[in-house]
């Protein structure tokens, strides 16, 4: 079992072999994600937005400590360190979206939450496996995307300025999207890879939504 958890993988252009400094521009670039997560902190703060949002953005800079361990030590156990807090924060601000953004109950807000996963899910099950490899993957990232996508377009409707943050959001991660499905075509070209623009943007594209809760974020009695 430990021998498995502790298997090397070798994922991206960069990585030049199982050396714990063998990706340094993908290690270095999780400063965008650290950078955005507390800068949400500051702005939580500052504008009394509540717990919620600053939990938001401590996520984030956790999101970057994950990936920065990921892309150093390189194996089929750190693997879950980069993926799980960027699954946990998804979840967390679609929660986020339906309890401040649309002023939902917790029990309206977990019967949406359950029944968009549940649709997403077998929506993400039915890709073809020939199209998951063909994106190096990134079909896995089709929730977030949607989540972005269909809860900026549900706030914007009830007039929440928040919607057009969750819409800039998925605009940036549509250009993130396709530099994590590049990465392995420009190997040859580009031994650096794209990998690391993935990084930079998620970075802003993080930082976006942490603003919109910041700014429209608090408690509806705060409010």
């Amino acid at each position: 079992m430990w021998q498995i958890f502790m298997t090397p993988v070798d994922l991206y252009c960069e990585r030049t072999g199982p050396d714990l400094w063998s990706e340094p521009l993908n290690v270095l670039t999780n400063l965008a994600f650290i950078a955005a997560g507390l800068w949400g902190v500051r702005e939580a703060r500052r504008r009394d937005t509540g717990a919620f949002a600053e939990v938001l953005a401590w996520w984030v800079v956790a999101i970057g400590i994950g990936s920065a361990v990921f892309h150093t030590v390189a194996t089929n156990g750190t693997v879950w360190v980069d993926v799980l807090p960027i699954a946990g924060f998804t979840l967390a601000y679609t929660l986020f979206n339906l309890r401040r953004f649309l002023d939902m109950s917790w029990q309206q807000s977990l019967a949406v939450f359950v029944l968009f996963y549940v649709a997403v899910g077998l929506l993400t099950w039915a890709v073809p496996d020939w199209l998951r490899q063909a994106s190096n993957g990134t079909t896995g990232y089709l929730p977030p995307f949607l989540a972005l996508a269909f809860f900026g377009v549900w706030v914007t409707a009830t007039g929440n300025r928040a919607g057009w943050y969750n819409l800039a959001g998925s605009c940036i991660f549509v250009v993130s999207v396709i530099c994590r499905m590049i990465d392995p075509l420009v190997c040859t070209s580009f031994p650096l890879g794209t990998h690391f623009l993935w990084h930079m943007l998620n970075g802003l594209m993080l930082g976006v939504l942490l603003a919109a809760a910041a700014r429209y974020g608090a408690a509806r009695k705060a409010r």
